[in-house]
């Protein structure tokens, strides 16, 4: 297994990494909107999801991935309500369509209306 660290994303902030790689596997963690350089959450659920999207690709390409690589993704979303402009936003950078699945959850670090992770081929 190898750690997946970049600082072209949020750094982890608790017991756990960006992102790992085992059998030819990469597995991000969940990637919330925070600008990486900033600290700061974007705002409203469009550049949320946007922000989350690039801080997933940030984790992948670290790992030696890409976006087109991605086999599975899991979407958290605060609202479901959000679901179609999340969906616009996420289809701009997973253009390969990979599996999915996407919840609705009571609450997200930072309350943030959006989380998501990754599993992609290396």
């Amino acid at each position: 297994m190898k750690k997946i660290s970049t600082d072209k994303a949020p750094a982890a902030i608790g017991p756990y990494s960006q992102g790992m790689i085992i059998n030819g596997l990469v597995y991000t963690s969940g990637q919330i909107p925070v600008d990486p350089q900033t600290g700061e959450v974007a705002e409203g659920i469009s550049a949320q999801a946007a922000q989350s999207c690039k801080n997933v690709a940030a984790v992948l390409e670290a790992g030696g991935s890409s976006m087109e690589k991605v086999v599975k993704t899991t979407c958290f979303l605060a609202d479901m309500g959000d679901f179609a402009a999340f969906n616009e936003e996420y289809a701009k950078y997973f253009v390969s369509c990979p599996a999915r699945s996407c919840v609705a959850v009571k609450d997200l670090p930072k309350g943030v209306l959006c989380e998501i992770e990754a599993i992609a081929e290396l």
